[in-house]
């Protein structure tokens, strides 16, 4: 298992047209942390000018097909987006944890 950040740039109308869009971007994004996908996903703010979404898997294609599908990039409040691979090393929830030989 692999983390992926699906970062999204977002316009600058995007709080006066998200209204619109919202439930139909909600059920897809409930629909694939169901599925075990999405883990955590939202706003960044002070602007809000970028939103995050960390998904899981082997790979990134279901980012990719998120992002495609979400009505926030279809309908262009998503003016670009990109996936990156992610290498979690610490945490509960690390990919790929990684210890200190010594414990500070």
């Amino acid at each position: 298992m692999n983390h992926y950040l699906l970062t999204y740039h977002l316009a600058p109308d995007y709080l006066e047209r998200r209204p619109q869009f919202r439930e139909p971007h909600l059920a897809l994004a409930w629909a694939a942390a169901e599925r075990g996908e999405l883990v955590l996903g939202g706003a960044v703010e002070d602007p809000v000018d970028t939103a995050l979404l960390l998904f899981a898997g082997a790979g990134p294609e279901a980012a990719e097909a998120f992002a495609r599908a979400d009505p926030y990039v279809t309908e262009g409040i998503v003016e670009r987006w990109t996936v990156r691979r992610w290498a979690t090393v610490v945490g509960e929830h690390a990919a790929h944890p990684v210890r200190a030989e010594r414990q500070a």
